[in-house]
């Protein structure tokens, strides 16, 4: 999986291109670890991502709880597979879906 960070001032995108899963979700982890300082809005632009499993969801969920603490997260460009993902485990309810 390739992870593209952009900055903006308090803003940070990632957008994810491949799979994340269980070999990937790691790196994603890592990422929002170390970029989650200082930041007040999260973009997860997953116009490239391909493939989600339960370990990208896992990440996915403690960067949702993650920034409902500090800020807000938007989630951009879900295709349709990992649409039926978001829907069939609820996380439709959980996140914002643009």
């Amino acid at each position: 999986m390739t992870i593209t960070t952009t900055r903006n001032n308090g803003s940070l995108t990632l957008a994810l291109e491949g799979r994340l899963d269980t070999a990937t979700a790691p790196k994603l982890e890592a990422a929002l670890k170390s970029g989650l300082e200082g930041v007040d809005s999260l973009v997860l632009d997953m116009e490239g991502l391909a493939y989600l499993s339960s370990a990208g969801l896992r990440v996915i969920l403690a960067a949702q709880k993650q920034m409902n603490r500090q800020g807000s997260m938007v989630v951009r460009h879900v295709c349709g597979t990992i649409m039926e993902v978001f829907e069939i485990t609820g996380f439709t309810d959980i996140l914002t879906i643009e």
